[in-house]
């Protein structure tokens, strides 16, 4: 059986870089795949098509919803909810995670 010495080719300085990548690539991966992002982006297209067809209703599907254009009320309804997630997320973005350094961690055991 050989003895491991504890040398693995890597310094400190390049462990902890790769780690600061990692960190940056997560916060970025986070920001883009933020629900509110999604959610909004949905209601947005969804409003639209919805919006659309409420303007292109006939009398006659308005007559059937005892005369509300309910297609019309529904995509602005939905338009404003779009709206609505993606200025939360303009006005609250997801914070970055905070860099974790294990020497300033005291339960660590080394």
């Amino acid at each position: 059986m050989t003895e491991h010495s504890g040398q693995s080719g890597y310094s400190e300085h390049d462990v902890q870089r790769q780690v600061t990548e990692l960190e940056q690539k997560s916060a970025t991966a986070a920001r883009i795949f933020d629900l509110r992002r999604i959610i909004g982006g949905l209601f947005i297209v969804y409003g639209v098509i919805v919006t659309i067809v409420g303007i292109t209703d006939s009398q006659a599907a308005i007559d059937k919803a005892e005369g509300v254009n309910i297609n019309l009320w529904t995509g602005l309804g939905m338009l404003i909810l779009g709206l609505f997630f993606l200025a939360w997320l303009r006005l609250r973005p997801t914070p970055p995670p905070t860099p974790t350094n294990p020497d300033e961690n005291p339960t660590n055991p080394e």
